[in-house]
């Protein structure tokens, strides 16, 4: 490959440890990228050019000596801005916090520097995490690499561009109701939504505490699923400032086991329609994951309509709730897209005591019964979302003739953000637009490892990963 920048990470990793690559070159590469794209991209919220480098002086150093270097020594990337880095700046993309700067690394940043890593810099999120276009009136919008005109997703926008444009070799995202997916989806990368607890999220704004718990997680984002895998083993483990955190050990499943389980497919719900390029990547993934020798059967789990609405009333009503008064007196400071989400939040019904608690029994039970289900099919193949990247403010669309609208587009990924399951996207095609399609991969929880190697067999036959329009036409060549 002519571009440094877009050689997998692990792929640079590797180089590194053969001095085939310089960690300074690497870096060098990485930040003339940024230079290029970023005002067109608009991905980035704080870069240190200058720690970059010594960083990468201090890697070559390293290797100089013979120290025993990690699987990422060298290796540039990414940490959304709503996850503490010691020195830059964490503002979630509101002005409630500007200016707010970090005074120490999340425990999973400092894992990730552990082994190697270095970080270049934090990425745009949409205000507070709340949307899934990635905009706030800080940092104002980010532009997606394979349209300027449509967004990278959201909340998760920042790092979905800077990796798929080739500005980062990977990095780390947040998901509370798809924000690590839906902006994979749209970009053309891989991404994983982890169980509860399994990756920490000490050290995210907002915390995921109280009902976020359920629902909010930090995981990795990469342009392939052997990076993933490789941010997952570094990141994953327990740490105290996480409640729902728990020791499960890395468990990788031997080939012959992974194909006796069975794949259960759906390309809709029945009730949100989805655009026929998106049902075409699911048949396209099960066709071929049934040519690997994996048993794939036609499924679609009972549940998932109750799994929307309770998912709507803890997201979205709650959300609200605890939104709402921080902008007491500063209503102002509130971006568009913001407020929008609290007006829809102000529309639902009132929720009382009794029925958030009614609602949080309901919770468990209904995931209770979706893993009774998922005895026969411990994998499930579905959509990541109703619709590809879509135009910067669009709110509905229409999908066969159907209405879809802003909330329930993304339906797709909040079931298993409510039922704490882990999922990861990978690309699998392309729209007629040339816009990135990808599928979305459900697992059991504490199972990322049986997902992850799923998500593998699928991009080895896809191949979905390509160089998004606007980074190929001004390619960095080494």
């Amino acid at each position: 490959m002519s571009d440094l920048t877009f050689l997998p990470a692990t792929e640079m990793a590797a180089q590194i440890r053969e001095k085939k690559l310089s960690p300074v070159d690497l870096a060098e590469a990485h930040l003339a990228k940024i230079e290029r794209l970023n005002p067109k991209l608009n991905a980035f919220v704080q870069l240190d050019p200058e720690r970059v480098r010594r960083e990468a002086r201090e890697a070559d150093s390293a290797i100089a000596k013979g120290r025993e270097l990690g699987p990422l020594h060298g290796v540039p990337i990414t940490v959304k801005s709503s996850i503490d880095v010691a020195g830059m700046r964490i503002e979630s993309g509101t002005r409630l916090r500007a200016g707010t700067v970090a005074a120490n690394d999340a425990p999973l940043v400092l894992r990730l520097r552990g082994v190697g890593a270095i970080i270049l810099g934090v990425t745009n999120t949409p205000e507070l995490l709340m949307a899934w276009e990635t905009e706030n009136v800080l940092y104002g919008r980010t532009n997606s690499p394979w349209d300027l005109e449509r967004t990278p997703g959201g909340s998760s926008g920042g790092e979905a561009a800077a990796i798929a444009a080739g500005m980062s070799a990977a990095g780390v995202g947040s998901d509370g109701g798809g924000s690590i997916r839906v902006p994979a989806h749209f970009s053309g990368i891989c991404g994983l939504k982890p169980t509860p607890g399994r990756i920490p999220s000490t050290g995210h704004f907002p915390a995921s505490g109280g009902p976020f718990a359920l629902l909010g997680v930090v995981g990795p984002m990469a342009r392939t699923v052997d990076d993933l895998k490789v941010l997952f083993e570094v990141m994953q483990g327990p740490d105290e400032g996480d409640t729902c955190a728990a020791p499960v050990p890395l468990t990788w499943t031997a080939d012959h086991e992974l194909r006796r389980r069975k794949i259960g497919y759906f390309e809709d719900d029945g009730r949100t329609s989805v655009a026929p390029e998106i049902r075409r990547a699911v048949r396209i993934a099960a066709d071929v994951l049934a040519r690997a020798g994996f048993q794939v059967e036609p499924f679609c789990p009972e549940g998932l309509e109750e799994a929307r609405v309770l998912w709507k009333r803890f997201f979205v009503k709650v959300g609200g709730m605890l939104i709402g008064p921080m902008f007491r007196g500063r209503e102002q400071d509130c971006s568009p897209i913001l407020s929008q989400f609290l007006q829809w939040s102000a529309a639902e019904p009132e929720l009382s005591g009794d029925l958030l608690l009614e609602s949080w029994f309901r919770r468990d039970s209904l995931r209770a019964e979706l893993l009774a289900q998922m005895r026969e099919y411990p994998i499930l193949l579905c959509p990541p979302a109703a619709v590809t990247a879509f135009r910067h403010g669009e709110r509905s669309w229409t999908v066969n003739g159907e209405t879809v609208h802003y909330l329930d587009a993304w339906s797709y990924a909040e079931w298993f953000n409510l039922l704490g399951n882990p999922a990861a996207v990978v690309p699998v095609s392309h729209s007629a637009e040339g816009l990135p399609v990808g599928v979305q991969i459900v697992g059991r929880p504490w199972e990322e490892e049986f997902v992850l190697a799923v998500a593998a067999e699928v991009e080895k036959a896809c191949k979905g990963w390509r160089i998004p329009p606007l980074a190929e036409k001004t390619a960095n060549p080494a």
